[in-house]
Order: C-alpha cells, then structure tokens, then sequence
C-alpha cells in the first residue's frame, strides 16, 4: 500500500506524541505501508517548521531527523503542473495532487479541510482521507 501524508500529518506526529498522525508516522516506521513523498514536500517541510510559531514546538533536531527518515521513503523529483481542469482550493497543495497523480497511491491523508482535498474524496487511484479514518481502516 502507498501513501501520502500532507505535511499538515507530518508536523502533527511531531507536535503531539498520541494523535492518529503520530500512529500512522509510527506504522511507516515499522514498514506497514509505503510513504510516498517528494522533493517539494520534504522543502515545505523544512520551510514551515521554521515559521515562529511552530519554532518553539519543534525542536529543529526533530524535523531534522523526520526528514532524514523520509529520504528513507520513495521520493518524488520534478512534479508534473496540474491540468487547468484540475481545481484546488489551495494552490500550494498542488504538489500533493500532482503526487498523488504521479504515484497512484493508495491514500492521501491529510487533516487540512479548508484546501478542498477531502471534498475532492479521490482522484484517479488515491483517496483521501483524514488521519483518524485512515488509521480505523488500514491500522
């Protein structure tokens, strides 16, 4: 099974050690799925980790080491452009469709649901889904 998680997951397996993001960043880790991420991604990731506001909750060593982790993962160089058909509610998600497009994976998790991407509920083979409906039917 592959699968991508928005880094809105990442960051919270980070920020809180009990929550549906942090199991599913634990079964990556002990092999149950295959992570799907990519080069853009893995530059949000660091990128935003450094806002002010989440700088004081993440400890740079500990994004450090996330990132290190997910190089581990099946990375993703150059991302195709959306087709104009494809309509997002935020433009800087597009990364995570166009991942989702390019991979075919099984899921998408996310919990950003302002962005439009669970209302879309799939695209092609990739559903997306929230972390807590994604840890009752795969965890």
């Amino acid at each position: 099974m592959r699968v991508i998680l928005d880094t809105n997951v990442l960051l919270g397996a980070l920020i809180s050690p009990y929550g549906p993001p942090d199991a599913i960043y634990r079964a990556w880790r002990a092999a149950k799925f295959e992570l799907v991420t990519s080069t853009a991604q893995l530059d949000e990731l660091r990128r935003v980790s450094r806002y002010p506001k989440l700088k004081t909750l993440l400890p740079a060593h500990r994004v450090g080491t996330m990132v290190n982790n997910m190089q581990r993962a099946t990375v993703l160089g150059a991302l195709p452009k959306l087709p104009d058909a494809q309509q997002i509610n935020d433009p800087n998600d597009a990364f995570l469709v166009a991942m989702a497009i390019v991979s075919e994976a099984d899921y998408a998790v996310t919990g950003d649901r302002r962005a439009g991407l669970l209302q879309l509920g799939s695209i092609g083979r990739t559903r997306f889904v929230t972390p807590a409906i994604f840890c009752v039917e795969e965890l």
